[in-house]
C-alpha cells in the first residue's frame, strides 16, 4: 500500500516539510548495523540493483567500511528504463558503462537529508553533488517539499525515503535511475 507520509525535519534556521512517497516500506527490514550489501538483500525491491553491483563486481565497494551515500533506485525505478538498455548494461563487453553508472549513483561519506537541505540553501536553491564517477548531481527541493536530484542529462529523480542508516553508510531510496553521460553510449 502506498501511503503519503510527511516527515518534518528541524534544521537551524526553521522547520522545513518533506512530503515523500514510500514504496512499500522496503527498508523495513533493513539493519543499522549491516553494510549495504546485506541490507539491500533483505528488502525485496532491490533485486536490479543488487544483480547490477554483483555483474559489475562492486560487492566489496559496497561492503567495504569507507562511509558512503547511495542514491537505491527500485526495481520499478530500473524498469522504467528502456529494455534494451538495461540489457546493454549488463552486458560483458559494457561491464565499464555499467560500473560507471553505479558510481554515479554514490557519494563520499554520510550525506543525510539534513546534510543535502542545508547545501541546498546555502547555494541559493541549487546544491551539486560529485559522485564516485565524477559525474555531477544536482539537487533542488521542488514546490512539493521533495528533493529531487538532476543528472547531467537533465533526468531527474526524487528521494522517495531517506536516512535509511548503514553501518557504512547513508541509503536514499530514489525513484528513477540516474543516467549520466556514459561514456560508452
Amino acid at each position: 500500500m502506498k501511503k503519503w507520509i510527511v516527515f518534518v525535519s528541524v534544521l537551524l534556521n526553521g522547520t522545513v516539510l518533506f512530503a515523500q512517497r514510500t514504496v512499500n516500506n522496503p527498508h523495513a527490514l533493513m539493519k543499522p548495523s549491516s553494510n549495504i550489501i546485506d541490507n539491500l538483500g533483505r528488502a525485496k525491491d532491490f533485486t536490479i540493483l543488487l544483480s547490477a553491483i554483483n555483474q559489475a563486481n562492486l560487492t566489496e565497494t559496497f561492503k567495504g567500511s569507507e562511509p558512503v551515500t547511495l542514491f537505491a533506485p527500485t526495481d520499478e525505478a530500473f524498469e522504467k528504463l528502456p529494455k534494451d538498455r538495461l540489457d546493454t548494461l549488463f552486458k560483458p563487453n559494457h561491464a565499464a558503462d555499467l560500473i560507471f553508472l553505479l558510481s554515479s549513483h554514490i557519494i563520499k561519506g554520510r550525506v543525510t537529508v539534513k546534510d543535502i537541505v542545508e547545501k541546498i540553501k546555502a547555494n541559493n536553491g541549487q546544491a551539486v553533488f560529485t559522485t564516485l564517477a565524477g559525474s555531477k548531481l544536482a539537487a533542488r527541493i521542488n514546490g512539493n517539499r521533495n528533493i529531487v536530484l538532476t543528472d547531467e542529462n537533465g533526468s531527474e529523480s526524487m528521494i522517495s525515503q531517506f536516512d535509511i542508516a548503514q553501518s557504512n553508510g547513508i541509503l536514499h531510496i530514489i525513484n528513477a535511475v540516474l543516467m549520466p553521460k556514459l561514456p560508452g553510449m
